[in-house]
C-alpha cells in the first residue's frame, strides 16, 4: 500500500508541474513561493509526527476513503480544464468559469509537500529541524519554476501537453481509488433476479434522448443560419 501512495505522490508532483506549464514564468515563481513559504509553516505540525502516526494513518481504511474522494475531485477539476482549454483553442468564447479553471493550482501539492517534509525529518535524524525545513523550501522554490519552464520547453505544443495532462490526471484518478482497496470490497454487488422490465424501460429512455439530440444538433444551425440572415437584413 506505501508503494502505491508512493507511485500516487510522484504522478501528482508531475500533473501539478504539468499544470503550472500553462502558467507564465513569473506565475509560477509566485506559486513556487507559496509553496516554500508553506514548507516553512507546516514545520511546526511536522516536527510532531512520527512514524507510527502515518503508518495508523495510511493503514485507516475511512481515511484513505477520503483521500480517494479528494483526488477524484482534483482529477476531474483537471479534466475540465483539459476540455475547457481546447474549447478556447477551437475559438469559443472565454467564460469566467473557464478561468477559474485556468487560475486553480493543484492544492494535493501541498500535502505532498508536508508528507516529504516529514520524511525528511524522519530520515535527517539530529539534523536541525529548520535546517530541513528551509532546505526543502529553497529546493521547492527552484524546483517548481523550473520543472514548468522545462516541461514547456520539452512539450512546446499546448494540445501535446493537454493531452498528457488528460492522461496523467486519469492514471491519478485510478491510483486514488487502488488506495481504498486492502482486501476488502468497498460496495458489495447485490444478487437480484434479471429485470427485463427496467432494462426495456432503460432502452427506451436512451432511444428517446439520443433522437432529440441527434434531431437539435442537426436542425440548431440551420435556424441559426434563419435567425443571422434575418439581422443582416435588418
Amino acid at each position: 500500500m506505501e508503494i502505491i501512495i508512493q507511485v500516487l505522490i510522484l504522478f501528482i508532483i508531475i500533473n501539478s508541474i504539468l499544470k503550472l506549464s500553462f502558467w507564465k514564468w513569473w506565475q509560477t515563481v509566485i506559486f513556487g513561493a507559496i509553496c516554500a513559504i508553506f514548507v516553512v509553516w507546516a514545520q511546526q505540525y511536522a516536527i510532531v509526527q512520527s512514524k507510527t502516526q502515518l503508518h495508523d494513518y495510511l493503514s485507516n481504511r475511512q481515511a484513505l476513503q477520503d483521500m480517494a474522494v479528494l483526488i477524484t475531485v482534483e482529477s476531474a477539476i483537471c479534466f475540465a480544464f483539459c476540455f475547457a482549454a481546447l474549447m478556447n483553442m477551437f475559438g469559443k468564447k472565454k467564460k469566467r468559469w473557464r478561468r477559474l479553471l485556468y487560475w486553480y493550482p493543484s492544492l494535493l501539492l501541498f500535502p505532498v509537500l508536508f508528507y516529504m517534509l516529514t520524511q525528511a525529518i524522519f530520515s535527517l535524524s539530529g539534523t536541525n529541524f529548520s535546517t530541513i525545513a528551509y532546505t526543502i523550501a529553497g529546493i521547492t522554490l527552484v524546483v517548481i519554476p523550473a520543472a514548468s519552464y522545462g516541461i514547456q520547453l520539452l512539450l512546446p505544443e499546448k494540445e501535446l501537453r493537454l493531452e498528457v495532462h488528460f492522461l496523467v490526471s486519469l492514471f491519478v484518478a485510478i491510483l486514488g481509488l487502488l488506495t481504498t482497496v486492502n482486501g476488502n470490497v468497498t460496495y458489495a454487488a447485490v444478487k437480484e433476479p434479471l429485470n427485463i422490465q427496467a432494462i426495456l424501460y432503460s432502452v427506451i429512455l436512451f432511444a428517446v434522448f439520443f433522437a432529440v439530440g441527434y434531431v437539435w444538433n442537426k436542425y440548431k444551425w440551420k435556424f441559426r443560419k434563419k435567425y443571422r440572415r434575418k439581422d443582416m437584413k435588418v
